[in-house]
């Protein structure tokens, strides 16, 4: 089989752990039946023995499999993994990795499953929604946790949209980043996050995207976590003045995430890229599909 998953965007701005939108940049998983189990790595983390002695992947599946399949234990799987995805730099690779394996659970198991279930079954490792709803569903998604359950609404992205994303040649930790996030708020600023989440959610589906400027702005994470790496303020600045749409930290970072339309994306990318020659700028397109699960 070949599980496919793209990489998400999170937060987007005000939307703190609950809107997420996905790219054209994929993680692609190879399972076959063997004599013998093996893993093999191709792409981002491909040098790293500590991803094939501690893989996130193949525990899940494993932990799947046996409850899908308690009486065969028989079974042996090669693993090929194509990572695409930049490891430890805000694209989800993390939730990448939990969705397709349980998907690849599933599929091994020649037991049906809806992309709903896959949603809530992953929130067991991933206990925000704001990665794994367009991980697994595409397109812009906003999500909300009730109890043990993933409410999440999405939107496709029109063609005429792309992506233009930063990425630097550093991480920074997404739980070092949330353990300097205040403990507590105050009353303004969680207005303010509140009405600007709620306005970008509105710009998405009506497709204003003229307000997701103003949209996109946040009191609660962005600047706290964007001190880490103090360049980042600059991107930001340097995106916004040459034809982004939004420009925002992706989940935690380093990552940074803009939106331009189409033909402003490229000379948007060439602006970034000469200011920024460290680092990796890339034009995406959108991904509206998510979780893709084919029979080789």
């Amino acid at each position: 089989m070949v599980i496919t998953v793209p990489a998400t965007s999170a937060n987007l701005g005000p939307g703190f752990d609950t809107l997420g939108i996905a790219l054209d940049l994929k993680n692609v998983v190879n399972v076959k039946r063997s004599r013998f189990f093996s893993i093999s790595i191709k792409g981002e983390g491909e040098k790293s023995f500590k991803l094939k002695g501690n893989n996130l992947f193949i525990r899940i599946f494993n932990e799947f499999y046996k409850k899908l399949s308690p009486d065969d234990t028989k079974s042996r799987f090669r693993f090929t993994f194509y990572n695409n995805i930049p490891l430890s730099r805000g694209l989800g690779s993390s939730s990448a990795v939990i969705v397709s394996a349980i998907a690849a659970a599933y599929e091994a198991a020649g037991v049906a499953v809806s992309k709903e279930k896959i949603l809530n079954l992953a929130l067991t490792y991933e206990p925000h929604p704001d990665n794994i709803a367009p991980a697994v569903m595409g397109g812009f998604n906003a999500a909300a946790v009730e109890g043990d359950r993933v409410y999440s609404l999405k939107k496709n992205i029109p063609a005429d949209l792309k992506a233009v994303v930063v990425i630097p040649d550093r991480p920074i930790s997404t739980a070092q980043s949330r353990t300097r996030l205040p403990r507590h708020y105050s009353r303004e600023e969680a207005i303010y996050n509140l009405s600007h989440a709620s306005l970008m959610v509105s710009a998405f589906f009506s497709e204003r995207w003229d307000i997701l400027k103003v949209a996109s702005k946040d009191r609660m994470h962005q600047d706290i976590r964007m001190r880490n790496m103090p360049e980042l303020f600059e991107v930001q600045k340097c995106a916004l003045d040459n034809g982004a749409l939004m420009s925002t930290l992706s989940g935690s970072g380093s990552t940074f995430f803009n939106m331009a339309y189409e033909g402003d994306s490229s000379r948007l990318a060439k602006v970034l890229q000469n200011r920024f020659p460290q680092f990796d700028v890339r034009v995406l397109s959108f991904d509206n599909i998510g979780l893709e699960v084919a029979q080789e």
